[in-house]
């Protein structure tokens, strides 16, 4: 089958002219979910006026009284801006320009064919999971998704484009296409540029994920033995909510029309050699931990560690970021800083060594909880406060992601962030998924 079969050209919607976008555009509803104060601040910002904020369930808002009236309103509000003509109707692929100040990430919104995307560890279709699905967070967001009228998408999907050539033209050619947005995000975000590619574009990029899926080609770039099938779309932010999307998919596909709208999911696609993007690591926090961490460590890792105390958070990250070859965290806690060098690793990237230890723990210390958080910052706020712990975590290197993924799979869960929290996805374009 043609490889451009897997994607397909979106028909979305955007507000109309009249709609504040700063307003309407919030950012991805898996972020801040330990700071709710940012998600009031979003709640005062936004008020009434159309926003994204009210289609959306922050997960902030998980097991709280908020949480069921804030999705209940949800359905309601979609049904509401669809009938008040809120929305102008495009179709079209949209070139991106997400401008941070000092770099601008690039993009292309496509529909993605759930066909051709699976999951599961081994995958071996064209769009493939980057990272462990979780089965138990599937539930309450097909719960969520199959009721709603309209999807949102905060998914970012990567491909391989060494040479940059999709975006090189694209940006190069973009005074040739229509803006159709054009703002300044809230919460000192960035701005962000829309264009609808023209007939030319979309010919160049079909060429280019043709010449990504090349079996031979395939092959000879990452250096691969046997006849392994192609990769050209690994899911980099939002790996959950795209289960959940095949989930409801293959639950409805037999009693619906093949080309029914939630065959497809909208995503941004980004080269993972852009400039922009920086692969950063998401540590984790445990919160209300009772126990000695040391001794904890020392009996799982078997005394296999090198334990050292540091002076400063700074001295820390240097640490940390500077042990390419070997595997090495950070331990933060009101009693002190510690380095922490496994000898004796087992698993290959150090998240998934760490994240093996601290699912055994929270097993063992049933009132403790765990949060996975980007920024180093956010990290050294939250392990300050009296019985939590930070581990400070490296970056996974880009070059080493595609291959991981043809050849080991998923990788451990929260492995890796596309930039900090504040350069994530902003939900912005919405399409009719029903």
């Amino acid at each position: 089958m043609p490889h451009k079969e897997a994607y397909q050209k979106p028909i979305f919607y955007l507000p109309k002219k009249n709609v504040n976008l700063q307003k309407w555009a919030v950012i991805a509803c898996d972020q801040f979910t330990s700071q709710p104060e940012y998600w009031s601040a979003v709640e005062k910002f936004v008020g009434d006026a159309p926003s994204t904020y009210h289609l959306i369930l922050p997960e902030a808002y998980l097991e709280t009284p908020k949480a069921e009236e804030h999705g209940r309103k949800t359905y309601e509000l979609m049904r509401e801006y669809l009938n008040q003509g809120l929305f102008d109707q495009y179709e079209g692929f949209v070139y991106i320009e997400r401008n941070f100040g000092s770099k601008i990430r690039r993009g292309l919104l496509v529909n993605l064919d759930l066909e051709q995307y699976d999951f599961n560890q081994g995958s071996q279709t064209l769009i493939r999971a980057s990272e462990g699905t979780i089965l138990d967070r599937l539930p309450p967001r097909i719960k969520i998704r199959e009721k709603a009228l309209l999807e949102l998408p905060h998914i970012m999907v990567l491909i391989d484009d060494r040479q940059d050539e999709l975006f090189s033209y694209l940006s190069n050619n973009k005074q040739n296409y229509q803006k159709i947005y054009d703002f300044e995000l809230m919460q000192n975000s960035g701005f962000l540029k829309g264009f609808l590619v023209d007939n030319q574009g979309e010919q160049k990029f079909h060429h280019i994920f043709t010449s990504l899926g090349d079996e031979h080609a395939f092959k000879e770039k990452y250096i691969l033995k046997g006849n392994l099938p192609p990769l050209i779309f690994a899911v980099g932010d939002g790996n959950h909510s795209l289960a959940t999307a095949k989930s409801i998919w293959e639950s409805i596909k037999d009693h619906v029309p093949a080309d029914h709208p939630a065959r497809y999911a909208m995503v941004e696609i980004v080269n993972i050699h852009d400039e922009s993007l920086m692969f950063e690591p998401v540590h984790r926090v445990v919160f209300n931990f009772q126990g000695n961490i040391f001794s904890e460590m020392s009996e799982y890792f078997q005394n296999a560690l090198e334990i050292k105390e540091v002076e400063s958070f700074s001295s820390l990250q240097t640490i940390v970021r500077s042990a390419l070859s070997a595997q090495v965290i950070g331990l933060a806690q009101q009693k002190g800083l510690y380095s922490i060098r496994f000898l004796n690793p087992n698993t290959n990237l150090v998240v998934g060594t760490v994240q093996q230890f601290l699912d055994q723990l929270l097993k063992k210390a049933s009132a403790s909880s765990l949060d996975y958080v980007h920024g180093d910052e956010v990290l050294k706020d939250l392990c300050m406060k009296p019985n939590n712990m930070g581990f400070l975590l490296p970056a996974m290197q880009k070059n080493d992601f595609f291959r991981t993924v043809i050849l080991d799979g998923s990788l451990p869960r929260k492995t890796f962030s596309m930039g900090d929290a504040r350069e994530k996805r902003f939900y912005l374009e919405c399409r009719k998924i029903q």
